[in-house]
């Protein structure tokens, strides 16, 4: 799940309709004039349209499909979550452009998470569509597939490393005891290894494997029509999380910032987010991302030389939101991510030789070099 950012932006103010300071609670999408969240088909571009779908949650109020349309049918970017008030919606609003299930042929899933991919498996090996992944989530895959071998949820083994002993008890005392329910993780019909090239109807969409919200997330680039399909990589007003990953993934952190930089060296183009308003400019909102956390390292930097030795102490010296709120004001889930995140932005530290780490009974600890 993205965190609204810790403080607005102000790049691109005015540009396209699109105010990046404005908070994702408030944002209207150029495309349809409204929130973005409102329900309906909203045509992006030509044979390209976004549907909101409805999501369980209160942060986030949405979850963007779009749908790009060919002679031989339909390729959907991501599925939304496999709830049935966001299949009987994507069903309306596909009748709406005159299309139903069975005519799409593909999905084009940008990373594992169950508000992108749940939707998209369940359809695609009911209806017999192409279900697309990248390789780098096959370990989370397996891990959902066999929960039996587990001995406790593994997010927790995460937070513990974190320092986080107090918010594993809340977890655990939170925890429903639900298992994942294995139609809602079977394994894609092809795995995307690499950067590749994927012909939908006359377009050619360039899949470019962007690591760091998840090890295999991608996006999907259509230079010829100047559209980026962004998943959780480039948000327009919200930061994606780092480090909520099960297995945890080496320097989730320092992987987003090198992809964030892969994004610059592609054209600019037009970000079409899995959460949030269409905008402007891929290089801008790139950019303003790189910058953001940058600041939030010399911000964990500062919080380690101020006595903050573990992941659980430092966010707690930390502001979180675009308002700052203090660390416990966040639900207990919230705090959660927060020492999850900010272990991503430590260990970073470590691997730019700014910090040292050591591991103890209480997690692992960081010192200044």
């Amino acid at each position: 799940m993205p965190y609204e950012e810790t403080a607005p932006d102000h790049a691109d103010r005015g540009r396209a309709g699109h105010d990046p300071g404005t908070p994702t609670a408030l944002a209207v999408s150029p495309d349809s004039g409204e929130h973005w969240s409102a329900e309906g088909a909203w045509r992006v571009d030509d044979g390209v349209w976004r549907i909101p779908l409805p999501l369980p949650m209160d942060g986030l109020k949405a979850i963007n499909v779009y749908v790009l349309e060919a002679d031989d049918g339909l390729t959907l970017v991501d599925g939304g979550w496999a709830i049935p008030v966001a299949r009987d919606l994507l069903a309306r609003c596909l009748r709406d452009i005159g299309a139903g299930f069975g005519d799409i042929r593909r999905f084009l899933v940008t990373h594992v998470h169950r508000d992108h991919f749940t939707m998209a498996t369940v359809l695609g090996h009911e209806f017999g569509a192409e279900v697309a992944l990248g390789r780098g989530e096959e370990a989370a895959l397996d891990l959902l597939n066999n929960v039996d071998d587990l001995d406790e949820n593994p997010f927790h083994d995460v937070l513990r490393t974190a320092g986080a002993h107090p918010i594993v008890e809340e977890w655990q005392r939170l925890d429903d005891g639900e298992t994942p329910d294995p139609r809602l993780w079977a394994r894609p019909t092809r795995w995307l290894d690499g950067d590749v090239s994927i012909e939908v109807g006359t377009r050619t969409i360039d899949a470019v494997h962007t690591p760091g919200h998840t090890p295999g997330h991608y996006v999907f680039a259509d230079a010829a029509a100047s559209l980026l399909f962004a998943g959780d990589h480039v948000l327009p007003t919200i930061t994606p999380s780092i480090g909520f990953t099960v297995p945890p993934a080496p320097d989730p952190l320092g992987h987003f910032m090198a992809s964030l930089t892969r994004v610059r060296q592609l054209p600019d183009l037009r970000v079409l987010p899995a959460h949030g308003p269409v905008a402007p400019s891929s290089h801008a909102r790139a950019e303003q991302l790189l910058e953001h956390h940058e600041v939030r390292l010399r911000q964990s930097l500062d919080a380690v030389v101020a006595g903050g030795s573990t992941a659980y102490e430092v966010a707690q010296q930390l502001g979180w939101t675009r308002h700052l709120h203090a660390f416990d004001q966040l639900d207990w889930f919230s705090r959660g991510m927060a020492a999850m995140e900010t272990k991503a932005h430590l260990e970073l530290l470590v691997a730019q030789g700014r910090a040292t780490v050591a591991d103890t009974a209480g997690g692992e600890v960081f010192s200044r070099v």
